[in-house]
């Protein structure tokens, strides 16, 4: 063993009855043992004595850091009723705020960290109004973070890619700047020209090297419908299988349930994930059937705490207590269904290859009180124990470590 192993004691995997050491070398985990058997002389990182539960950390697949007035003091929401109208009413507010967006964000990021989120995609805005300022900030802030977690950023056209001259080269500059994602929003409800937004974003994501995509569709029925279909065309014709993401998808709450098969099971062979908050106000994807059909889905906070809304916490657990509360799953296996879209969901959605609680995997773990997943759900515990690459970086809540790299 290296001189950096270390043990994390008595614990239960996922809840399991079982409990079981597991050693942690190198930023990974080395081996999974039965309780009692790790070496009593290599260091403890952490001792359930046989009550914590060991989950893999959470995964935040949806927010948006840049906009979140978390740092600041509180501002009453002044945004109106359109989407159109958040987004004025966001630019107005955010172009001469007086504070930076590092002072407002890292405090937030800092928050997620603690209720046990290390996996992150966050959409940066690309409008002309903002420049390069935003993607500057943010790309500096992931700098300032690199050593605690892994976060996918994705260049968002907020405005509108075709409707603001100059934002399709703003694009360009975001995703040479180092911006990994190619963002889209409503090609019909916001740009107008549903396929050429759609055809610039697959070119886009084309040219620089088959970068990933994220799109924001809050488009609904039909159009909405005719906007999915279209992407899974692009996508195969593309060669994007596996790297696409919708998010949002309101129109998919719209038909009933059969009517959705063929479609959900062309979204499953193309490996198009779906991500959805669960919000109460809108029609939703039909996560179980998307599921049942062998879609990946996942799921995100999207604005906390900003000029769309107050509200937010940055807690996945808590947003996977939504999702149930959303559809009204209250067996084990479905509050173990809503976990599964904040954590092994997500992940699959980010392309991360070494989730989990294997040998090999990332030592990216999240410890706490309860006797299975579905408690875990439900109750929420604070008291909670984050390990960021074989290190103790939060507990009961409250960020530790830190955020120096």
């Amino acid at each position: 063993m290296s001189q950096t192993t270390q043990a994390i004691r008595n614990v239960r995997p996922l809840g399991r009855a079982e409990a079981a050491d597991l050693l942690i070398e190198d930023e990974r985990i080395a081996a999974v043992l039965p309780a009692g058997t790790a070496a009593p002389t290599l260091p403890t990182l952490a001792d359930g004595q046989g009550r914590l539960m060991l989950l893999p950390a959470l995964v935040e697949a949806h927010v948006h850091f840049d906009k979140s007035l978390w740092g600041a003091p509180w501002r009453p929401n002044s945004a109106g009723p359109t989407r159109n109208h958040r987004i004025s009413n966001e630019q107005a507010v955010l172009k001469d705020f007086g504070m930076p967006l590092a002072e407002r964000a890292a405090p937030l990021i800092e928050q997620c960290i603690a209720r046990g989120s290390l996996y992150f995609r966050s959409h940066v805005d690309v409008q002309t109004v903002f420049g390069l300022a935003h993607i500057e900030e943010m790309l500096a802030l992931r700098r300032r973070y690199a050593h605690l977690v892994d976060m996918q950023l994705v260049a968002f056209p907020q405005g509108g890619l075709l409707t603001v001259p100059g934002t399709a080269e703003l694009m360009e500059h975001a995703l040479d700047m180092g911006l990994e994602v190619v963002g889209g929003i409503d090609p019909a409800g916001i740009d107008r020209d549903p396929i050429r937004h759609l055809e610039t974003v697959f070119e886009l994501a084309t040219r620089f090297g088959q970068r990933g995509i994220d799109i924001h569709l809050h488009d609904g029925g039909e159009l909405g419908r005719f906007e999915i279909e279209r992407i899974a065309d692009m996508t195969e014709a593309h060669g994007l299988q596996g790297r696409v993401m919708i998010s949002h998808a309101y129109a998919l709450g719209a038909f009933a349930p059969a009517d959705l098969h063929p479609l959900a099971d062309r979204l499953a062979r193309l490996g198009i994930s779906i991500m959805s908050c669960a919000p109460g106000h809108f029609t939703v994807p039909p996560l179980a059937l998307l599921r049942s059909r062998g879609v990946n889905v996942c799921s995100g906070s999207d604005g906390i705490r900003d000029t769309w809304s107050p509200m937010g916490n940055g807690d996945m657990l808590d947003r996977a207590r939504l999702i149930a509360m959303r559809f009204g799953w209250s067996k084990d296996e479905q509050l173990a269904d809503a976990f599964d879209i904040v954590s092994q969901g997500g992940a699959q959605a980010l392309g991360i290859a070494d989730y989990g609680l294997a040998p090999g995997c990332a030592a990216n773990l999240l410890l706490l009180p309860a006797q299975n997943i579905a408690e875990a759900v439900v109750s929420g515990p604070l008291a909670r124990t984050v390990i960021s690459r074989g290190r103790v970086v939060a507990r009961g809540g409250v960020f530790s470590a830190d955020s120096a790299a």
